[in-house]
């Protein structure tokens, strides 16, 4: 018979089971982002070096879980339950400095200045990415068509009977004429990017956001739940020299 309630048992190693396979999937969350971050790396986007660092630490911790669980050690267990407090604390810590991260975006991509859009512009990868966006999503310019210069590209072009055609909320405003003193279409979006780029990765955020919450509030109940089984371990082992002292 083992020391740890058999429900508790399956149910905790069920979980570090689920969340190894969490861990799995974001490592391949973080090959995967590693190969599109050098698209957005110059608006100052959080590198994915810490993804790395949390989508290990998941596998790490539950196969470290599934293990206590297993052998009922109380070292494993207490190791275990070390981490789930560091990892509770990580991610409040993680939690707020995306949050923190968000608004600061939110000011960089909403309200660009010219001298702040024109650093952006200097960046070839940004333009490039910036002319494949407008064509698709049916925008101008990071903040106003003034941030190609004096020569708007082709995928600014809007037409009238087209200029509804684009994603929700943000094509759909219509043209209005090329600023003065710039070559190109004659008509091009009314509507500029930052905005759809702030919603873009201001989605990704959120749902970062969610997960370091999300599992703070995860570490604070398998740090509730490691508690208990260390509670049981001990009364077991502590069972058999109550009686030899009773004998004696």
């Amino acid at each position: 018979m083992g020391k740890i309630n058999g429900c508790l048992k399956c149910l905790f190693i069920f979980f570090n089971v689920l969340f190894a396979i969490i861990g799995c999937l974001l490592i391949f969350g973080a090959v995967k982002a590693s190969a599109i971050n050098g698209q957005y790396s110059s608006l100052g986007t959080p590198g994915v070096g810490w993804g790395w660092v949390f989508a290990i630490g998941v596998l790490g911790i539950s196969c470290l879980g599934i293990y206590a669980g297993c052998s009922e050690k109380q070292l494993a267990l207490k190791i275990f339950a070390g981490f789930m407090v560091a990892g509770m604390i990580v991610m409040l810590i993680f939690g707020i400095y995306v949050a923190v991260t968000r608004n600061k975006l939110k000011d960089a991509l909403t309200n660009v200045t010219s001298e702040a859009s024109q650093t952006y512009m200097e960046n070839d990868d940004f333009k490039i990415m910036l002319d494949a966006l407008q064509s698709t999503v049916k925008c101008c310019g990071l903040s106003r068509a003034e941030d190609w210069g004096s020569e708007i590209p082709n995928s600014c072009s809007c037409s009238s009977s087209g200029s509804y055609g684009g994603f929700e909320g943000y094509g759909n405003r219509g043209c209005k004429s090329r600023p003065q003193g710039t070559s190109g279409p004659d008509q091009i979006y009314a509507t500029s990017c930052g905005e759809y780029l702030f919603d873009l990765i201001d989605l990704f955020l959120k749902v970062s956001m969610g997960f370091c919450f999300g599992f703070a509030v995860t570490a604070l109940l398998g740090l509730l739940v490691t508690l208990l089984m260390l509670h049981q371990i001990k009364r077991h082992d502590g069972e058999g020299p109550a009686v030899s002292m009773k004998n004696y």
